[in-house]
């Protein structure tokens, strides 16, 4: 049995304590997993629209040039097919849909093929309503986005290598996650 992590968070934010039980993830002896956390000052719904939509992640995923759905209507078990753009050690990557909680804000996915170096990648995240803000502080009001990952270390990588590669992607992910949903609800 593979020890189970809840895993190191990377971002301005702490996970909040209500994500722990989505982001504890069984990892084997040549993986790594690691948490991106993003406060957006934008509200949960909005953000949750962006999101969730398994088969337009290139509507906030800057790195991807296209999607197109393999198999399914978009719900858990859909296959998508991603283009990655040019530059990066990946050209294509076939992704499932493995959880999609409309109520609890939760979407998993996983690679299962595809043209890039992250085997066994298994993604979760999760959106939460931002805590209250302290007297005087004006940040707190929106949504908190964690994101955690497991994946195999690629041959000739270590596990800090591996871990500050997707961190960067994801961290660029999510910063433009901020800013597409903040411009979403000043239209």
């Amino acid at each position: 049995m593979n020890p189970v992590r809840v895993p190191s968070v990377s971002g301005c934010e702490s996970m909040p304590e209500n994500a722990l039980n989505h982001h504890t993830h069984e990892v084997g002896s040549n993986q790594c997993c690691s948490a991106v956390v993003q406060s957006i000052d934008a509200p949960l719904d909005a953000v949750w629209s962006l999101v969730r939509r398994f088969d337009r992640p290139q509507a906030y995923k800057l790195f991807l040039k296209s999607c197109h759905v393999v198999l399914g209507g978009g719900e858990v078990g859909t296959v998508r097919e991603v283009r990655v753009v040019s530059g990066l050690p990946a050209e294509s990557s076939t992704e499932r849909l493995e959880v999609l909680d409309d109520e609890r804000h939760v979407l998993s996915f996983s690679i299962v093929g595809g043209d890039n170096r992250l085997n066994n990648y298994r993604s979760v995240t999760t959106l939460h309503a931002a805590p209250p803000p302290k007297a005087g502080v004006s940040l707190g009001t929106g949504t908190v986005v964690v994101e955690s990952y497991v994946v195999d270390v690629p041959q000739g990588n270590t596990e800090e290598e591996t871990c500050a590669f997707v961190n960067t992607i994801l961290c660029c992910n999510l910063r433009s996650l901020a800013h597409i949903s903040l411009n979403l609800t000043k239209t």
